[in-house]
C-alpha cells in the first residue's frame, strides 16, 4: 500500500491527493447507494412473489458485506494517510 501510495504522489502530486481522496470517497458512496437499492429491490421482488430463499437472502448479505469491508478496509488506509 505505501509503495502504490507512493506513486500516486509522484504521478499526481501531493496538492492533488485530497481532490483524489475525496472523488474516491464520493465514488465509493455511490456504489454502497447502488448496492442497497439493489438489495432493497430484490427484498421488495420476493416478497411480493412470496419467494424469498433465506438461504440465498444470507449468501447474498455476505457477499455484500465481503465487498463493504473491502471497501472500507482500502478507504481507511487512504484516510489514515491523509
Amino acid at each position: 500500500m505505501v509503495f502504490i501510495l507512493f506513486i500516486v504522489v509522484l504521478v499526481f502530486g501531493a496538492d492533488k491527493l485530497p481532490e483524489i481522496a475525496r472523488g474516491l470517497g464520493k465514488g465509493m458512496r455511490t456504489f454502497k447507494d447502488a448496492t442497497n437499492d439493489i438489495k432493497h429491490e430484490v427484498t421488495k421482488s420476493a416478497r411480493e412473489s412470496n419467494i424469498i430463499d433465506t438461504d440465498v437472502a444470507k449468501d447474498v448479505q455476505e457477499e455484500i458485506n465481503k465487498i463493504k469491508d473491502e471497501v472500507e478496509d482500502f478507504s481507511g488506509s487512504i484516510k489514515r494517510n491523509q
